[in-house]
This record gives structure tokens, sequence and C-alpha cells, in this order.
């Protein structure tokens, strides 16, 4: 029995369509019902009914991100295990009456919190933007008037008019459908296209999806068009309800496998350092509470809590400029991916070719221009109601044909398994005629007879059809797309077809296109092999025509694999084939999937650019998905990136600035695991022979900001121009090799500093504090402007704002003890032979650095 027509919101509000959750009831009932069920009209819902209902059921957002206050995300940044092992420190300290370590840990946690927050905050904020930039839209019908909306504003009793290439935005009813086909693949599994129906038995079965007159969410129109009327959105519709596991986090990308492990590193040392710590200050009988201090603000000194900053904010700022040079970003990690990239796997059309194709001949059997071939070929353009080609653009715009006296009874839709549509027609009271375009070795194959110049048909035997095969490849290799044209008369009455029909047909002619390449294409693909990145041509097209486009465009052809040799190879022969070929012709969707996966086993970074339905799947396979502005909603939801512009040069910026991007995030990386790890160890270790602590824990709490103050800088940096010439992958080992390299330098030169200090200063526990403070800082700030570049960094200028802002806290650092906040923290100002050996010591060191790096990287880098 079903229900009233209203009920409640959970608020108490009545709303329409009561029974929506009885989905059996709702797609069974005549379209009609529904309609007034959800109290709308064919026409669709007004503006002010849509708003009334937006306002009920909110966004219609399978996973809605929840919407916190400003001063709650605040206060859970207070969460973090380091900013809670701090806290508790400092409750610690004033248990113990120690105010100026409470006073002072207090300062520290509030100061580094809030400055991660505000550029963490501002980082999502312009990343927010960019996604609702790239945001699904539909079309809806809104006072009786198509209007596209994005999709998360339709609502409950919206009507929404959906054809080839759209996403399904909600759960719904049809109303009308005209030769419809719909992949419910992402809900079922089954990549087969399933047709439905607004009329007639809803045939349906024990799950949604197999009800003809049901239109889900979550899948898309691969054929026809469609009108329906909106019964379920958001976390209602079935997609919802099937969710939990869209509510988890995706799996993680490379980069964050890599943060992750550099994290895990840390942690362990910092662990190490920090039992160490405790230990050897308990060997020199100091106090409990000095030594816990201590050992603390030494893992905080040695901890990155600036890496999720500084990540976040170099991710963005990237997007940011990727945005302006026409590449928009969804997926923030996906940055890191595209400047990581060796492999671009992309369509030959629109990419290599102008995607402007025209039609250069119609032609018969024999090889001379055909009316008739235009004729059918026009009418089987013309009438298909689904997703219309280039090609049959193309065939349009050529010469337009006489319609009139020709009616459309049927059609089967194009679908990327058989590569062909037919249309069925009649003039008048004539016989039922099937007009059959598709890929010529189909349609060939699927014909038996052949019409010749002057209209009579024959058997098509092997020469014939050996010879047609021979003219189609002779125009294949001058660079021409051909499609076959094929009919077949129908008994009188007839007014359906399906696939079983197209057989015994009867071959009329070819359909020749051609599509120019694109001028600038070959000196793009030539930029990208400069900086490391090879292109794979992966096509529906026959070989012949993509060799002749690859040769154009200078693209070397290494080997040909075409679809229906993959088919016939395993996983391992296939990850074998795909690193001795670069053009895939004649392959289906799946067979892309197969090929980019095999190149990911081959340990390489594989990029998919593809705008059309057929492209989604590989779109998901790849590392990083690239899509472009008007391809459609499938392609554009399963892309991480987005060109604004149909360009290849756009997308070699987009790599230039991903690779630009890793490397900012890198240089913090390799900093923390050097100078800072350096001056951490080398303060523990001190611990061990000095009298007193080296450092009290509010002065390394106070080194560590300033440290950290002077980082914040690196995402403005630029990047060397031999970094961003090649690939590059988050490599834990190399970072480790870095770590036990370049560390030991900076452990070295504290030892001098605190042999001088305390042997030849005869410094007291007051001035080594000051002198080890200052020292400690200058160094490990400074030695980025060596380590920030491979090269000599007298070469190379770092940005305005990284040596303003290093400068700038070295000079704070060194000042400090000559405040009234420096005596607070327990230093005194220096003599004056302390800054001379401090001058020395610097240019000591940094010159050091520079000579182990050159010989990191030229013997130990690329073990």
């Amino acid at each position: 029995m079903i229900s009233t027509a209203t009920s409640r919101t959970s608020d108490g509000r009545r709303s329409p369509g009561g029974s929506a959750d009885d989905w059996s009831a709702l797609v069974r009932e005549p379209a009609g019902s529904t309609l007034e069920r959800f109290r709308s009209r064919s026409e669709g819902l007004s503006t002010a009914e849509a708003t009334l209902r937006r306002e009920m059921y909110g966004p219609n957002l399978v996973v809605q991100g929840r919407s916190r206050s400003v001063a709650l995300q605040l206060l859970l940044r207070f969460g973090n295990p380091l900013v809670l092992l701090l806290l508790g420190a400092a409750a610690l300290a004033g248990v113990t009456g120690d105010i100026r370590s409470l006073v002072v840990i207090i300062v520290m946690v509030l100061l580094s919190v809030v400055l991660d927050f505000v550029q963490e905050h501002r980082a999502g904020r312009a990343a927010e933007r960019l996604r609702q930039a790239a945001a699904v839209r539909t079309t809806v019908l809104r006072d009786g008037v198509a209007r596209e909306l994005p999709a998360a504003d339709v609502v409950p009793g919206d009507v929404v008019v959906l054809s080839a290439g759209d996403l399904v935005p909600a759960d719904g009813r049809l109303l009308e459908a005209r030769d419809l086909f719909v992949n419910q693949a992402r809900l079922t599994g089954e990549p087969f296209p399933v047709e439905k129906a607004a009329n007639g038995d809803s045939k349906g079965g024990a799950a949604p999806t197999d009800d003809r007159h049901a239109l889900l969410m979550g899948s898309s129109i691969v054929g026809g068009s469609a009108r329906a009327v909106v019964v379920r959105t958001g976390k209602r519709t079935l997609l919802g309800e099937i969710g939990a596991s869209l509510e988890k986090d995706p799996p993680p990308s490379a980069f964050e496998q890599g943060t992750r492990s550099f994290g895990v590193l840390i942690l362990k040392l910092a662990l190490i350092m920090v039992l160490f710590a405790i230990l050897a200050n308990a060997v020199r009988g100091r106090p409990w509470l000095d030594s816990f201090l201590f050992a603390v603000a030494l893992a905080v000194g040695l901890a990155p809590e600036m890496l999720p900053m500084v990540v976040s904010v170099t991710l963005s700022r990237g997007a940011i400029r990727m945005s302006r040079r026409k590449v928009l970003v969804k997926r923030l990690a996906a940055i890191h991916d595209l400047g990581s990239m060796d492999v671009l796997c992309t369509d030959k059309t629109g990419t290599l070719t102008e995607a402007r194709i025209r039609v250069e001949q119609l032609i018969d059997a024999a090889g001379r221009s055909s009316p008739r071939v235009l004729e059918l070929a026009y009418l089987n353009s013309r009438l298909q109601s689904g997703l219309k080609s280039p090609l049959d653009e193309a065939i349009l715009r050529h010469a337009r044909v006489e319609e009139d006296g020709w009616t459309k009874l049927d059609e089967v839709p194009f679908d990327f398994e058989r590569r062909r549509v037919s249309v069925l027609v009649r003039r008048g009271a004539g016989a039922p005629l099937l007009i059959a375009k598709g890929a010529f070795e189909d349609v060939l194959q699927r014909s038996s007879r052949y019409e010749d110049a002057d209209g009579r048909t024959a058997a098509l035997g092997p020469d014939t059809k050996a010879a047609l095969l021979e003219r189609f490849e002779a125009l294949g290799r001058e660079g021409f797309r051909v499609l076959g044209v094929a009919w077949k008369e129908q008994p009188p009455g007839c007014v359906l077809c399906s696939r079983d029909d197209e057989a015994d047909l009867v071959f009329l002619g070819y359909a020749v296109f051609q599509d120019p390449p694109k001028p600038g294409a070959a000196a793009v693909l030539e930029s990208l092999a400069e900086l490391g990145v090879s292109v794979r041509v992966l096509t529906g097209d026959n070989e012949l025509v993509a060799e002749h486009v690859c040769r154009q465009v200078g693209v070397a052809v290494r080997g040909v694999l075409t679809g229906a040799e993959i088919e016939a190879m395993d996983d391992h022969a296939l990850d074998v084939r795909v690193e001795q070929t670069t053009l895939f012709c004649r392959v289906t969707p799946a067979q892309k999937s197969r090929v980019l996966l095999a190149l990911k086993r081959r340990k390489h970074v594989v990029g998919f650019l593809g705008d059309g339905i057929n492209d989604a799947p590989a779109l998901h396979a790849a590392d990083v998905g690239i899509s472009v502005d008007e391809a459609v909603d499938v392609a554009r939801e399963a892309a991480d990136i987005i060109l604004l512009e149909r360009e290849l040069g756009v997308l070699r910026d987009g790599v230039l600035e991903g690779r630009r991007t890793l490397g900012n995030i890198i240089k913090y990386i390799l900093m923390g695991t050097s100078s800072n790890f350096g001056n951490m160890f080398s303060m523990a270790g001190a611990a061990m022979f000095l009298p007193f602590l080296p450092m009290l824990p509010i002065q390394i709490l106070v080194n560590n900001f300033l440290y950290d103050l002077s980082e914040i800088a690196i995402p403005t940096d630029e990047v060397d121009e031999e970094f961003v010439r090649r690939p590059h992958r988050w490599d834990i080992k190399f970072i480790r090799r870095f770590m036990t390299v370049i560390g030991p330098v900076s452990s070295v030169f504290d030892a001098l500093t605190f042999f001088v200090l305390y042997a030849v200063l005869r410094a007291g526990e007051a001035l080594f504090h000051t002198g080890w403070f200052i020292e400690s800082l200058a160094t490990q700030v400074l030695v980025i402007f060596v380590i920030r570049t491979r090269g000599n960094p007298l070469d190379s200028r770092p940005s305005r704002a990284l040596a303003v802002t290093s400068l700038l806290v070295v000079a704070v650092g060194i000042s400090l003890p000559f405040t009234p906040l420096g005596r607070a923290l327990g230093f005194v100002p220096p003599p004056a032979l302390f800054f001379a050996v401090l001058v020395a010591t610097i240019a000591t060191y940094l010159s050091a650095v520079e000579l182990v790096k050159r010989w990191f990287y030229r013997r130990v880098a690329a073990l």
C-alpha cells in the first residue's frame, strides 16, 4: 500500500513524496502519479518551490562535508599529539611553580597553532573555490525553462533533462525516454549498458538497478535522451545507501604515502632521541622535570610540525598558479602526480589533431563519388538520437540532404563494443530501410552483399572484400579516417530494430574524413620528451590512420598493438609489450585501462588525457586523470585535473608547475632531515657531557618557533630548471640518505661550537645557552640557501620572501639576548669575540655543507 502524498522531515515539516522510500511502488506506478506524489509538473518546479525544498532536503551530495565554525576548526588544532605533549609539559611546569616555562610554552604553542591554522585555512578556501569550479552540472527544468545548475542544487520533484554523456544527478523516475541506454557499472559492476524506458512493464527484479523505469545516481547516459522526475537526492539515493564505502577516504596517493613514510621515520627518530635525552639527564642526576621538558623540547624541535602547513600551502599555491595557466586542479595531491608523470597516454583526436574533422570523400564500393552514400550517411547522422560524434557533425556540415518524406522508426544506438549506429527509416509507404554506419571493418564484416555503381546488389565474395579492404588501407595510409556505410531492407510493417538486425547488410561505400594535425603539437611533444615524459597514443582508430598522424606530429612509433592483440594477451605478456609500444589502435575502454595498469605495474607514473564517455575508466585507472573543460560530465567527474584549453602546451605548463611545487616541498623536508636533525642530535649528546643542559627547554621552543617562521616562505621560492627537466617521485630512501650524509656535518660544527664556548670562551651556563641558541638558529636557517639548490647557491637566487624571512629571523635571534625578552628567557649579551667566532663558524659550515652536498649528488644520490 502506498502511503499518503506527504511526510515529515526530521524537523517535523511536511514534505512531498512521503513514500519515496517505497522504491518498488514508485517505479511501477504511472509517471503521472509520480509527478503528483512529488507535487511537480512535466515542466518542472518553480524557483520558489525548489528553494524551499533545497532548505528542506539539503544539498544533493552523497558525502556532505561538515561545516565547522572557524573557532571550532582552530580548537581542533590542539588535538595534535605534539601540541598535547607540549600542553602537558606546560601543565607540569605550572604545578611545580615554574611559571616562566608555563608562560613561554603556552605562548609558543599558541603562535605555532595560529600560524599553522591561518595558512592552512587560506589554502583550504582557495582549494574549495577550485573544487567548486569543477563541480558537475546538470540540466533542470525550472519555471518551465531548461537551466544548467550544479548537481548539488537538484531537489526531489525536479525534472531533469539528460542526453548521452550526462551523469544522472539523483535517483529518478523516467517521464520520457528515447532510445535510452544507461551505464550502471558504478552501481552493479557490469560494464554493459542497459536499456531504459518510461512506459510499459518496469521488469523490476530484486534490485532497483533492474527497474527499466528507474534512473539512479551514479549511472551515466551512453545513448539516447531522457526526461525524469527526481525522487531521491543525496544520502537518500541508492548510491548514498550503498555507501559506507563512499564515506571512506580514497586509497592514498603516491604523495600521501611518501609523507606518511616520512612522518613515521621522524617519529621513530624523535622517540629514540627523547628516551636517550631522558636517560642521559638521569645519569647526570638532573631534576626529572627539567629532563622531561628538555626531552619534549627536543622532540618538538625535531618534529616537522610545519610540514602539513608547508604541503597544503605549497600545493594550493601551485593549484592557483596552474589555474592562471588554464589548468584546474580538483585533487591537490594530483599536482605531485602530474609533476612525477613520466608517461602520458592520450587519444589522437583533439590532442594531436585539431578536432575539426571534415569530410573529404563520400564514395561507393568502386571508389567513385556517390550521392547515395551521402544521402544514407546524412540520414544516419541526422536521425540518430545519441550524442553526435565529430564525424556525424562533419557529415551534417558537409552537405544538406532533403529529409522530406523520410520517417524515423527506431534505432540501435552507438556503443563502444559494436562501434556503429543503425537507424530504421521509411520513405512514404515504402519498405523500412535499416541504415548502418560505423567502423569500416565491423560494417564490412556484417555485410554479405554490396551495391555497385548502377545500384544493383551482388554477393560480397572474397575477391571483392579484399579489394574493398585494400582501398580502405590505402586511404588509411594517407591519413584519412574511414567509416563504412551499409543498408538493409526490412519486411513491410517492421517498426523496431535490434542488434540482431545488423546482419546480412548491403555494403554501400566509404565516408572518408580528415582531421589535420595541430600545427604546434610536434613542438610540444618534443618539449615533453625533453622533460622526460614519453607519449603513448591510445585510439579507437585503425593503425594506418594513427601511424600517419603520429609521423606528422613527430611521435616515434616504436611498436603497434591492436585491441584484438591486447585481448589475446594475459597481463604478464602485456606488461612486457607496453614498454616496447607507443601506439595502441582500435582499443576499447576496458583495453585502455589494461594498458594503463600495465604501465603502472612497470613502475611508471601514468597520466591519461581523455574527454569522452569511453575515457572514464581510463581516467580512473591512471595515476592522474586529465580531461578538458568541454568534456562530457562523466569524464570531468573522473578527472583529477581539467585543462581549460584543449592544448598540449597547457598540459606542459601544468607538468612544470607540478614539478616546481614538489621541489619546494622537498626543500622543507631536506631541511628538517639535515641541519635541524643534526642540531637536535648534538644537543641530546651534549647533555651527557656538560654539567648543565646545553639549552633550556623554553629556549629550545623559542629557537624552534623562529626556525619554523623562517620556513613559511618556502612555497614562494623558485625551483632550479635542472629539477623541472625530469620527473621526480617521492623517495624516502633518498631522504634517509640525505639525512645520514648532511646531518653529521651539522653535528660536527655543533660540537666545535660547544668546544669554543665551553673551553675557549669559558662560558658559564647563561652565556653557553645564549651562544648555542644564536649559532644553532643561524646555521639551521641560513643553510636553506645551500640546500634549496643542487647547483651553486651563488647562481640560484631564492625568492625575495624567502631571503627576507630567513635573514630577518637570524637578525631577531642575534638581537634577542640584548632585549628584555631575551633576559627573561635566560639569555645574556655575548662578547664581541663570540660574534667573530660565529661569522667564521657560519661561513665554514655553509662551505662544508656545499662541498658535501655536491659529493652527495655526484656519488650517493643515484645509489
